[in-house]
């Protein structure tokens, strides 16, 4: 919750005071980008630090229950039925593997891996989601409680989500949503 500033303003000579929190909460944010269509897929998982001290799992394996709900959510979005194959490229992050995410693609056989090279976000696609994200929904603003947090980026989500001509300009897409090549 502690917010990402980009610029304010202040008195010549003067530092201006920035409010902020001291708090060590956040909101992980799982998404996935149809690269044809520009159809984003989504799920938000918050993380309390009081919470986090009374379950006693790690880190890794909190993310990795939540992105094996990511993949049912992806599933879902793209169902077996209409769809042969969904490959998701994914990084190395440590929870992008482990028990919970086996069990997502054992459940469902036509989503598959792709991992890139170790220290390549260059090559993720989703990477060029986060930033006009993060701009639209967070940047300069302090958050007083999770939820507003989390309903900042939902709307966010929301606005590329109903918007998947702006998803396929930010990828560089080479297609419209209607399959012809863009001048």
């Amino acid at each position: 919750m502690v917010p990402t500033l980009t610029a304010t303003l202040g008195v010549k000579g003067c530092r201006p005071v920035i409010g902020t929190r001291d708090c060590k909460d956040v909101v992980h944010t799982f998404a996935s980008a149809n690269l044809t269509t520009g159809a984003v897929t989504s799920r938000l998982y918050g993380s309390r630090t009081r919470a986090r001290r009374k379950d006693g799992l790690s880190k890794t394996k909190r993310m990795q229950v939540a992105f094996a709900h990511h993949l049912l959510d992806v599933a879902r979005a793209y169902p077996a039925t209409a769809w042969r194959q969904v490959v998701l490229i994914i990084d190395n992050a440590p929870w992008h593997r482990g028990r919970p995410v086996d069990w997502a693609l054992r459940r469902f056989p036509h989503l598959s891996l792709y991992r890139l090279p170790p220290y390549s976000p260059q090559l993720q696609p989703i990477e060029r989601l986060w930033r006009p994200l993060r701009q639209r929904a967070t940047h300069n603003l302090l958050f007083d409680e999770m939820t507003e947090l989390q309903q900042a980026l939902r709307s966010g989500l929301g606005y590329f989500r109903t918007r998947p001509h702006v998803v396929l300009k930010l990828f560089g897409s080479l297609w419209t949503t209607t399959g012809l090549p863009e001048a």
